[in-house]
């Protein structure tokens, strides 16, 4: 069946997990692994190979490595095997000198080391510096108690032996200089897993200097951490599962050392080459961008063969090497060669992506989260390409992390999300686009909004002409809401510039975002027959309580840049201290006699992110995303949060004129059973209050309630109705 005539489920498939286009559809009839992604490895300037060309890609043997002068600077990774590599050591008379840190880190190593406080005594001789600070409780807890007897006596007898070998034959292995993909470049490196196994053994003892110290200024603030400390010093069951995952790797690899390859490519666009969404004329069609969204699966096994997202910390990883254990953390102890992306990827910028080839998976699990377990070994089955890298293509884009979710439907942080995406789904080569496996990007943790995020990703494979699988993770309303807007795209043939404007015009009308979709739907009817329910009236607004700052993105010379958007995160820090302090001051005022008046406000202000001295989550992190000039990075503590918002009073709702209509919407109901007590990190999102009225002009539209509407207003003259869009979907 031609996928440009597919029928929407009928009764008899509702039951089915998906909808939109089987997935034969989404590998556009070929095997899944058919479709070129990038093109074969080939060393030049911006492209380092750490291995002898040709390879025989079916080969057993790894590759051979390439051999060439270490560098030990700024540009390239400081290996702890360089002869310029030294460390104090204290010596019995008090003196220090400075000795071959290599040389240290062989001589504790190469000592028998049969349980995990051996294993902790050897890593602190090297590092004497934090032997008071690290402590190496989930080690410790993991082979004294969660593992057998048995199971702790082999590890230590079969596997760390081979650990130390590999670890220790760094100057065979990586005898050449590693660079450093750092921001604003188009750099690749391409390794064997044999050098990935050998870099990460040394994480594993914690040998690369430079990279303990967390100081603002040091050399790689902006870089993730590598060493190993941090997670042997974390707490929680689903720690002790991570190092199980990351022991069965060295497990697997100490045991038959694998022979293929990976590449990690870095990809930067310039903000003045982004395209312009305003003038986009790309349509959402099936033809182009057919879709497959599922409330069951995962990326990873049910998006094989298709460019799979990764939900990335801008420090690669997360916290991988910490407490984290959500999509990103997890991918990266299952397939642990991406860990190795840590050492040379420096955080990344708004214009950003980290694209990871040839990764294997070497553990199952099951759960996620606190729930996270080590479920077993798994063989990868993932056939090779042309230059012997599993074809296991993963992208990672990072998401902004949101206190107040309104926040998120600014023009410029959507603007911000939908270009990070454009980078990340680009595809290098003139053959047909692979698809793309993705799911609630930035929807965890960050609070983004799933149908906001899956509508811009939906944008972005619009121009780039990509299939879309989307994965909603057990949510099967999300994934009928999805698949009801695309239906409703499609059929209208909307240009992915209509959706842009739409989406930039729904903040301005304090709608909740439950409401997003039901806003474009009645956005779109109504331009179409030119009249408007949503022609709000501005009310009047008091001096003291300014809009928040918006800048136009409509054309390339305009779009922002790293200053600009900080200043833009400042502007909405400083607008809601404006609005507080305004509010506060009106209150004490007018005193009781106006407090019917505060509680009905004439617009939705929302409560302060930075509360007693401490600054939001989102005003911290974008200081660190878009910091111009030198200085250091603080990764964003989970902890960290808004003090909540108390005794806030309102502005005094301003009184509608005669020529107004005033329609009421029903507030949202809130269940009485359930409910949680209110916590820091609690948003206060903009909502149209019980009973306020919201005041249209004259000649207004229907406002449409329900995804899809149950009924519209008829057109002039006996037309169609928005219903009948989606007649077929509710049949």
């Amino acid at each position: 069946m031609d996928h440009a005539e597919e029928e929407p489920p009928t009764d008899s498939e509702d039951d089915r997990t998906w909808r939109g286009v089987p997935m034969d559809i989404i590998y556009r009839g070929l095997d899944r692994y058919e479709l070129r992604h990038f093109p074969e490895v080939r060393p030049s300037e911006s492209h380092t190979v750490l291995y002898h060309l040709p390879i025989d890609p079916t080969s057993l043997d790894p590759p051979k490595p390439h051999r060439a002068p270490h560098k030990w600077d700024a540009n390239n990774v400081r290996l702890p095997c360089s002869n310029r590599s030294q460390y104090p050591v204290v010596q019995g008379d008090g003196n220090s000198s400075l000795e071959s840190r290599w040389e240290l880190v062989q001589n504790a190593l190469l000592q028998p080391i049969r349980d995990s406080r051996e294993l902790e005594a050897a890593i602190l001789s090297y590092n004497t510096k934090y032997a008071s600070n690290w402590k190496f409780t989930a080690l410790h807890k993991l082979f004294d108690e969660e593992l057998e007897e048995e199971e702790s006596a082999g590890f230590f007898e079969r596997t760390m032996p081979k650990m130390v070998q590999l670890a220790l034959a760094l100057p065979d292995l990586v005898p050449c200089a590693i660079p450093l993909l750092k921001q604003g470049c188009n750099k690749s490196i391409s390794m064997t897993q044999q050098q990935a196994a050998c870099l990460l053994a040394n994480a594993f003892f914690c040998t690369f200097p430079r990279r303990n110290t967390q100081k603002k200024k040091s050399e790689y603030c902006l870089f993730p951490d590598i060493n190993f400390n941090r997670l042997f010093q974390s707490s929680g069951q689903s720690v002790l599962e991570k190092i199980k995952c990351i022991c069965n790797y060295f497990r697997r690899v100490c045991s038959i050392p694998p022979s293929g390859v990976l590449t990690f490519q870095r990809r930067y666009i310039n903000p003045k080459q982004f395209l312009d969404w305003t003038k986009c004329d790309a349509t959402v069609a099936r033809e182009s961008v057919p879709v497959h969204i599922s409330s069951e699966g995962t990326i990873e096994d049910q998006g094989r063969g298709l460019l799979q997202v990764d939900f990335a910390n801008k420090f690669l990883g997360g916290g991988v090497l910490g407490h984290g254990c959500v999509q990103e953390e997890i991918r990266f102890v299952i397939n642990p060669e991406l860990l190795i992306s840590k050492l040379f990827t420096e955080a990344l910028k708004p214009q950003e992506a980290l694209v990871m080839m040839g990764s294997e998976q070497f553990s199952e699990y099951n759960g996620y989260a606190s729930t996270f377990t080590f479920a077993g070994d798994f063989l990868d089955e993932t056939p090779r390409d042309a230059s012997g890298r599993r074809e296991c293509y993963i992208v990672a884009i990072d998401a902004l992390r949101f206190v107040q979710t309104a926040h998120q439907y600014q023009e410029e942080l959507m603007l911000r999300e939908l270009n990070k995406a454009y980078v990340g789904y680009s595809h290098p080569l003139s053959t047909p686009a692979p698809g793309v496996a993705t799911g609630n990007w930035g929807c965890g943790a960050f609070r983004g909004d799933a149908c906001l995020k899956a509508l811009l990703q939906l944008m972005v494979c619009c121009v780039h002409c990509r299939p879309m699988v989307y994965y909603t993770f057990g949510d099967r309303d999300l994934r009928d809401q999805i698949y009801a807007m695309y239906t409703f795209l499609v059929d209208n043939k909307v240009k992915v510039s209509e959706v842009w404007r739409s989406l930039k015009d729904f903040r301005k009308h304090n709608l909740p975002p439950k409401k997003l979709y039901a806003y474009l739907y009645q956005d779109y009817y109504d331009r179409k027959n030119k009249t408007s329910c949503f022609s709000l009236k501005s009310p009047k607004r008091k001096e003291n309580t300014p809009e928040p700052k918006t800048g136009s993105a409509n054309s390339n010379s305009e779009l922002l840049d790293d200053e600009s958007l900080a200043n833009l995160m400042k502007d909405l820090i400083d607008d809601d201290q404006a609005d507080t302090a305004q509010a506060s001051t009106s209150g004490s005022s007018t005193g009781s006699t106006d407090k019917s008046k505060q509680e009905q406000p004439s617009e939705v202000v929302t409560p302060s992110p930075k509360k007693c001295g401490r600054m939001s989550l989102i005003a911290e992190l974008d200081r660190n995303y878009y910091t111009v000039g030198p200085g250091p990075a603080k990764k964003i503590c989970p902890s960290t949060s808004p003090c909540s918002d108390q005794g806030k009073s309102t502005p005094e709702k301003p009184q509608p004129t005669t020529e107004e209509v005033r329609i009421q919407i029903e507030p949202e109901h809130v269940p009485e059973t359930d409910t949680e007590p209110e916590s820091p990190e609690t948003e206060s999102r903009p909502t149209v209050e019980e009973g306020r009225s919201v005041e249209y002009e004259a000649d207004v539209g229907e406002f449409v309630e329900g995804t899809p509407p149950e009924e519209t207003r008829p057109k002039p003259g006996g037309g169609r109705k928005i219903s009948d869009y989606f007649g077929k979907i509710s049949k």
